[in-house]
């Protein structure tokens, strides 16, 4: 897999759930239809597919238990991790703890982050985006990839 890519937007319904996008589904590895869903380190919500889900835990199970930082971070982010499958009419259930934490509207995007999905109210995304200049965009990615050669 190269990487997921695209926004996409649903609706969260009144028990919670929002249909999944084709075009995003058209991006999961045939027969996914189970992920983690847990909180971002943003506002937002991060949707993991169990295969990403689980390199990041054999990742973090090789971290020092006896390092304080380290149980303060596992808490933070393990916490209220949750697994969610579709249904049958392609919809996720998010937990209410999760949507609290980050959704405070129904409308809400999808954002591609590599091997896993950011799940934004969708006012707040938008807002990112208007908090951000053309300029200050263009000092970031010089910022952020100065280390990386070009391989062409």
């Amino acid at each position: 897999m190269t990487g997921f890519h695209g926004e996409y937007q649903s609706t969260i319904d009144a028990k919670g759930r929002f249909l999944v996008p084709g075009s995003l589904k058209k991006q999961l590895a045939e027969g996914d239809t189970r992920f983690i869903v847990s909180r971002g380190f943003e506002k937002c919500l991060t949707l993991y597919p169990l295969k990403s889900w689980q390199a990041i835990l054999d990742r973090i199970s090789q971290l020092n238990e006896f390092d304080p930082k380290v149980r303060q971070f596992r808490r933070q982010f393990l916490g209220g991790a949750t697994e969610v499958e579709l249904d049958g009419a392609g919809r996720l259930l998010l937990p209410p703890t999760l949507r609290e934490f980050a959704l405070p509207g129904k409308e809400i995007v999808l954002a591609a982050a590599l091997d896993r999905f950011e799940i934004w109210d969708a006012n707040t995304y938008k807002q990112l985006f208007e908090d951000f200049s053309a300029d200050a965009f263009s000092n970031l990615a010089q910022e952020v990839m100065a280390g990386i050669k070009n391989q062409d």
